[in-house]
């Protein structure tokens, strides 16, 4: 059954979606007391462990190896609220996990949402440079 022309007309309209932000940072907020100062020093230090993590993700000689460095990403994205890059950690470790092997695909999605995260960091740290001179 069809929608009529009168139902078509009241439907209502997609709304646009807006692009998320790569870390939610109402959570973030929420993390560091509402001061922004502590904020910032998380995104810096979260910034430093990611990008040594995610190396030693790419260099991984096993699968303990792989999985040690998804958990340290998973865990430390929700702690921040960087949702998509915790997501992305977390497909890759339940098909490890399920003796599924490394799916290139996937290390190609963390790499991604990787890369967004420590792009948002370096902006919001630039942000506070810019406005605190």
């Amino acid at each position: 059954m069809g929608m009529t022309a009168e139902r078509a007309h009241r439907a209502p309209k997609p709304r646009k979606r807006v692009a998320a932000r790569p870390i939610d940072m109402m959570h973030l907020a929420k993390q560091a007391l509402g001061d922004p100062a502590l904020e910032l020093e998380i995104l810096r230090m979260f910034d430093q462990r990611l990008e040594k993590h995610f190396g030693r993700l790419e260099t991984s000689g096993s699968v303990e190896d792989l999985l040690a460095q998804l958990e340290f990403i998973r865990k430390a994205s929700i702690g921040i609220g960087a949702w998509s890059l915790a997501q992305h950690a977390h497909v890759m470790e339940t098909e490890l996990k399920a003796g599924e092997p490394v799916n290139p695909e996937r290390v190609e999605d963390i790499h991604i949402a990787v890369e967004e995260v420590r792009t948002f960091i370096g902006e919001q740290i630039a942000l506070d440079e810019a406005a605190n001179g």
